[in-house]
């Protein structure tokens, strides 16, 4: 049975074991999804589950999202993400819980990292920048060259310079199951996972256990 589940990132703690060694925790509601959508290779070209999570006002959802959830049984749903499984052995309307997963596990969470805004090439991508001194008064942090000269005489696409920088999809894996509260619906996990407090993340079980 397919293992994986769509939660909020809730933010970190610690919690200690019984030698009393504390250890970072990410806390995450995960759940409860329901299974909004299979897909099958035969209609859809590859096998995959979407699940939904995060009950809402129906205000918030178009005509058509409200009527695939109807045709789903489910609620009304603010959040939908697709699980690639062939073997999942789930159907249309079904409930997961953080019961799918027990203390000790390993998964993999995927969510889109903090937001840093416009940033610079030494920022950005870890530049050395130049010189403090022999003449450079306002070129410390400025990234210098990055083409060639007559040819081609211009940046090649995709060269690093200054940009956007965060709120990328980013995958945080192998990491540990240490907490499992079915009553709040809390998973906890040793250590960090990508992006802000109340993000939506996935979590699935480890592909490199």
């Amino acid at each position: 049975m397919m293992k994986g589940l769509i939660g909020k990132k809730i933010g970190m703690t610690q919690i200690f074991d019984e030698q009393g060694v504390a250890y970072p925790v990410t806390l995450i509601e995960a759940g409860p999804c329901f299974v909004t959508d299979v897909r099958r290779p035969d209609r859809d070209g590859y096998s995959a589950v979407q699940l939904g999570f995060g009950e809402t006002n129906q205000k918030r959802l178009t005509g058509g999202q409200l009527g695939h959830l109807k045709a789903a049984g489910a609620p009304s749903l603010r959040f939908l993400r697709e699980f690639r499984s062939s073997e999942h052995g789930l159907n249309i309307g079904d409930k997961i819980t953080v019961e799918a997963f027990a203390v000790g596990e390993r998964v993999d969470v995927i969510g889109a990292s903090k937001g840093k805004g416009f940033a610079g090439a030494v920022k950005r991508y870890h530049f050395h920048g130049m010189n403090a001194t022999h003449g450079t008064s306002d070129r410390n942090r400025a990234p210098g060259s990055r083409g060639s000269g007559t040819t081609p005489g211009r940046v090649y696409k995709g060269s690093r310079g200054p940009g956007h920088m965060g709120m990328v999809r980013v995958t945080a894996q192998n990491l540990k199951v240490v907490l499992v509260n079915t009553e709040r619906n809390l998973l906890g996990v040793h250590g960090a996972v990508p992006g802000a407090k109340g993000s939506v993340i996935m979590i699935k079980e480890a592909r490199k256990q």
